[in-house]
């Protein structure tokens, strides 16, 4: 429903320049939903009104901020139950009568209590036990109210203050400033629209080669930085320190009930802290690891040319971190070494809270989940496909449908090429190879090198496989259980 109304507020918006084709359009709309950043025009097509309907997309298609809109959902499930324990305890007599034995047996069997003294016990044990629950469920409420509270105080402190660090970087430094006023961009529009797209790891920026541009503010990228991690794989890590903080000040029961029940907080991003300092340690090696080898083969290469050691390092660490899951690029990716994009492949295919190593927490919770399962329902879910089997098919789909151009142009349309377009839209990262006219084996008839993604050349029916890619990663999380009943060995 969002990329349908943002492609309609696209095509009614008056363009910057000319106006793109309709398929191109829906693309953009649904790029921006599904936070993946996949481009087939170049961004400065798109008016000031454009960048603002962009930025609300990408706002709301965020994993923050539709987690929030999560919360909602869960705390109004808990109301009716809450107001029933309250108000009613009929109901609660009923079901829990059976716990004891029938009044008159106890008459006879023990010969000490009537019948009236038992029943007042009964009514006793059952106020005590309804005063239990409707207490749990006071907490529950109440502390999943204050997580919504304290996701969207996140959610504000790092969009309005990215936004006014990213605007007075931009007006403290006249190379910057300079380039977005050569470009026709505004400060503010270009701060806001930044700051969201990285903070929800879409990947989208205003300028047509993306932050290559920027490849020499090595500032800009160190302010951009943290956003990467705030609004992705760190966010559940920087989600239970802020609840720690908050209960350290405060005192108040309902975050330090967040920290020991976190399970029963209904929130997936809310995770143990033995996980969380797992999934910190994780992301750090990953990071560490992608810098050495980008480094050890990119140093010296093209991609590099005309920086200083500092801005080569700053440069090295914005483009491996945004491997997982932001897309944006300061360096093309088209003059890139196969084996740094093999790597950045595999770091595209892994989810944002991949954790190195296994917990007992986790242990336990597939050991439970397996419990008494639903038959008919493991077996749908064991003979659905399992995702990679899906980005095969996807592949081997997109493959068809370009057959012609990667006989004509098969530099450009090479298999690794399509391989990496596939993998970056299912992580909805926004990587991209891009087009280059000087790698055609064919020098006939016009072509003209553009800044839109490697895609924006492909057909119609490939673009719309692409779209439907989008949407599986973006909701990967309905299917990573599927197709546990292909073994490979």
């Amino acid at each position: 429903m969002l990329s349908l109304l943002g492609y309609l507020a696209l095509m009614f918006t008056k363009p910057r320049t000319t106006r793109s084709k309709d398929v191109d359009v829906f693309f953009t709309s649904v790029s921006a939903t599904t936070v993946s950043s996949m481009s087939v025009v170049e961004m400065e097509v798109f008016s000031n009104t454009h960048l603002i309907i962009l930025t609300i997309l990408m706002l709301l298609g965020g994993e923050v901020f539709t987690s929030m809109l999560g919360l909602q959902f869960t705390k109004s499930k808990i109301i009716p139950k809450f107001h029933d324990h309250q108000t009613d305890s009929r109901g609660d007599v009923v079901d829990t009568k059976n716990h004891f034995p029938d009044s008159n047996a106890d008459q006879i069997e023990l010969g000490l209590a009537t019948h009236s003294h038992l029943e007042n016990e009964k009514r006793q044990i059952i106020d005590h036990i309804d005063g239990v629950n409707n207490n749990n469920n006071n907490i529950k409420y109440n502390s999943i109210r204050f997580l919504g509270y304290v996701v969207l105080g996140y959610l504000l402190v790092v969009h309005i203050g990215g936004s006014i660090l990213v605007s007075l970087y931009f007006t403290l430094v006249p190379s910057a400033k300079h380039v977005l006023e050569k470009k026709g961009i505004e400060i503010q529009t270009f701060a806001v629209f930044t700051t969201v797209s990285t903070f929800s790891n879409c990947g989208f920026v205003p300028t047509n080669e993306n932050m290559i541009v920027f490849k020499n503010n090595s500032g800009l990228l160190l302010l951009l930085l943290p956003q990467l991690l705030l609004g992705n794989t760190l966010y559940p890590a920087c989600l239970r320190f802020l609840i720690w903080v908050l209960e350290k000040i405060t005192k108040r029961v309902e975050f330090s009930y967040m920290l020991k029940n976190y399970k029963g907080m209904g929130y997936s991003h809310l995770l143990s802290s033995l996980r969380t300092f797992l999934l910190a340690l994780t992301v750090l090696g990953f990071i560490v690891v992608q810098v050495i080898l980008f480094c050890a083969m990119e140093w010296k290469s093209e991609a590099m040319d005309g920086l200083t050691a500092y801005q080569k390092f700053v440069a090295s660490i914005f483009q491996t971190m945004n491997s997982r899951h932001a897309g944006e690029s300061v360096i093309d990716l088209s003059v890139i070494s196969p084996a740094i994009l093999v790597l950045f492949v595999v770091m595209m295919y892994l989810p944002p809270y991949t954790t190195f190593l296994p917990t007992t927490s986790d242990c336990e919770d597939s050991a439970s989940a397996k419990g008494i399962p639903n038959a008919r329902k493991t077996l749908v879910e064991s003979l659905i496909f399992s995702q990679l089997s899906y980005l095969a098919m996807f592949i081997i789909l997109i493959c068809i449908t370009e057959r012609e151009k990667m006989k004509e142009d098969a530099l450009n349309f090479s298999v690794l090429n399509v391989i990496i377009e596939v993998i970056s839209a299912y992580g909805n990262v926004g990587f991209s190879t891009g087009y280059s006219c000087k790698r055609r084996l064919k020098h006939e008839g016009d072509c003209k090198d553009a800044w839109s993604g490697f895609s924006g050349r492909w057909s119609t029916q490939g673009k719309f496989i692409l779209i439907t890619v989008m949407f599986f990663g973006r909701l990967k999380n309905f299917s990573t259980k599927h197709g546990k009943a292909w073994k490979l060995s």
